[in-house]
């Protein structure tokens, strides 16, 4: 299984990079493929790392809460329905 995803996945990253390279080369005066990059577009790219880091880390937080949150109801149903096997049962 792993090598036939290997066999698929190394030429279709290599085409893929073939198929790129051009675009990656310095054209248009070496502006790339946004345009001039002046003080305001590099302004705004930090401004939008600035929110988008806190935004991420909040909400990978909020999902890992929710997520622990449902492991320990499940974990204490369980409990609840198994209980302490010594004590179970009768005589």
């Amino acid at each position: 299984m792993r090598n036939r995803l290997l066999t698929k996945l190394i030429p279709l990253t290599l085409t893929l990079m073939l198929v790129a390279a051009p675009a990656a080369q310095a054209t248009n005066d070496g502006r790339g493929f946004y345009g001039a990059t002046d003080d305001k577009v590099v302004t705004d790219a930090g401004f939008i790392l600035i929110i988008f880091f806190p935004l991420f880390i909040f909400t990978m937080s909020m999902l890992q809460k929710a997520l622990d949150k449902r492991k320990e109801a499940r974990k204490a149903a369980e409990k609840a329905v198994l209980g302490n096997a010594t004590w179970r049962g009768g005589w």
